[in-house]
């Protein structure tokens, strides 16, 4: 009796040994699944977006901001599974805190001195809201030359070939002067075309256009898609961001800053590397409809100390996150898709 009671002792650690390990394997197999299961789900929810993109790069003008909802909800889908982790990370309303009614942190909104600009490293910040006339001028510099030295040669011609021709040629620079003076908007394809004679507008057109969607990413925006012009205008993050056409409704002061931090993201991201900045016509177009729509009445004071702010914000964002801005620039030059650029972004670990 004495000896099988021994030997039931010792069996019993055996067993139970043998048991913690067969728990612990089952365990290891449970996460193993788990974790397969979390990312093909992610795989799918990513899917989703970049058909969400698709069909609204699909869409026609009237119908952008329906199907914009789609992107919005495929992104917060992904963030709820715990895949977009730096998407609105930086908002006002993510930085305030659910319970509070108002963002009163260290980056709300206040009022930005030149100083700071060029503390924050804005190489130029008295340039900042001044319209850039290179490109214009240089392509107006070049057609008035090239026409002048045609009409000269082409007046050699023999007969009234010579006439005509010259008149003609003459007759361009004219045309040109008058849609420039009347709808400059007309020229803009011309002179966008021409200024990929700089070095340096290529590097300029890609930071610019990385930074909004950047800065738009961090600020919850549905980045829906992206165009590598330097002129365009980006009213659709806005619109995609409050649901809504920007001439409908009123913005409260938390929507005005995360829309006027993103507006200006292109401007910082030039004024950060240039001197002078060629892209924000656009861009402060896009901040003045902003600022338009505020529930409270805005002084002119009161808009260009939000651009000086927005500036310094964006300009901070950037810096923070420069690794992310980087791998956005790189994902332009590469034609990938929004979703991808997603992707690219939440793949950078971010410094502190």
């Amino acid at each position: 009796m004495q000896r099988a009671l021994q030997q039931h002792s010792s069996a019993a650690p055996f067993r139970s040994h043998t048991t913690s390990k067969h728990q612990a394997s089952h365990r290891i197999v449970v996460r193993c699944a788990a974790q397969a299961a979390a990312t093909a789900d992610k795989a799918k929810l990513f899917e989703e977006l970049k058909e969400s993109c698709a069909a609204f790069k699909k869409a026609p003008p009237s119908m952008k901001l329906e199907f914009s909802a789609d992107i919005l909800s495929a992104l917060k889908d992904l963030q709820a599974a715990a895949a977009l982790p730096k998407w609105g990370c930086e908002s006002p309303e993510a930085q305030a805190g659910e319970e509070q009614q108002s963002f009163s942190g260290p980056t709300a909104r206040r009022n930005v001195f030149m100083g700071e600009l060029k503390q924050m490293g804005i190489k130029a910040p008295d340039q900042i809201a001044t319209p850039s006339v290179r490109n214009d001028s240089a392509f107006l510099f070049t057609v008035v030359g090239v026409c002048s030295v045609a009409a000269v040669v082409l007046g050699q011609l023999p007969g009234d070939w010579g006439f005509f021709t010259s008149y003609l040629t003459g007759a361009i620079v004219l045309v040109v002067l008058a849609v420039g003076s009347t709808a400059p908007g007309l020229l803009q394809v011309f002179i966008d075309k021409f200024s990929q004679v700089f070095p340096d507008y290529r590097e300029r057109v890609v930071a610019h256009e990385a930074a909004h969607l950047l800065v738009g990413y961090l600020m919850g925006v549905p980045v829906t898609s992206y165009s590598l012009g330097i002129g365009q205008e980006h009213v659709e993050f806005a619109e995609a961001k409050i649901q809504a056409r920007i001439i409908t409704r009123d913005l409260s002061d938390a929507e005005i800053d995360g829309l006027a931090v993103v507006a200006v993201a292109g401007v910082a991201a030039e004024g950060l590397k240039y001197d002078e900045v060629m892209g924000q016509t656009a861009d402060l177009f896009d901040l003045q409809r902003i600022l338009l729509r505020s529930k409270s009445k805005l002084s002119a004071v009161q808009q260009q100390n939000i651009t000086r702010w927005a500036v310094w914000r964006a300009a901070a964002l950037l810096k923070k996150y420069s690794a992310e801005h980087q791998a956005v620039q790189e994902a332009l030059v590469r034609g990938d898709s929004v979703d991808q650029i997603v992707q690219a972004i939440e793949a950078v670990q971010t410094k502190q």
